[in-house]
């Protein structure tokens, strides 16, 4: 069992960022949806979203939340850096494997149906099919 705690927003100020930062964003998707209902250019309803999720980035960026938050991504970002990725042939070849498993298990869970089918319909229960 893990005996890491769990971390919660501290601060009622950090609570209420947070709270006004979930309500810019719906507020954003809702005007969004609103502009978009009344025919107005794409550009306006895009401009409606993107507000809104500007508003709740800053909001979030002011809070102790947001920060971790950013602390976390940009950690996240460096160790992606990090993996190994496998060159194009290595990806054909295990992407090869795999299709050939695939293919394997389906003949051997069809076969394994029809045997299973011969033995109830035509040995155990005598219906000619």
């Amino acid at each position: 069992m893990s005996n890491q705690s769990v971390q919660t927003v501290g601060t009622s100020n950090d609570k209420f960022k947070v709270a006004l930062a979930v309500v810019a964003t719906i507020a954003g998707v809702v005007g969004f949806f609103i502009l978009k209902g009344q025919n107005k250019p794409a550009l306006v309803c895009a401009g409606a979203l993107v507000a809104g999720l500007a508003i709740a980035v800053l909001l979030l960026w002011t809070s102790t939340t947001g920060r971790d938050f950013l602390g976390f991504a940009k950690e996240s970002v460096r160790e992606t850096k990090k993996v190994v990725w496998p060159t194009g042939k290595e990806a054909r070849q295990i992407t090869a494997v795999v299709f050939g498993f695939v293919l394997v298990m389906a003949i051997f869970l069809w076969g394994t149906d029809k045997i299973l089918e011969f033995l109830m319909y035509d040995v155990i229960l005598g219906w000619k099919q």
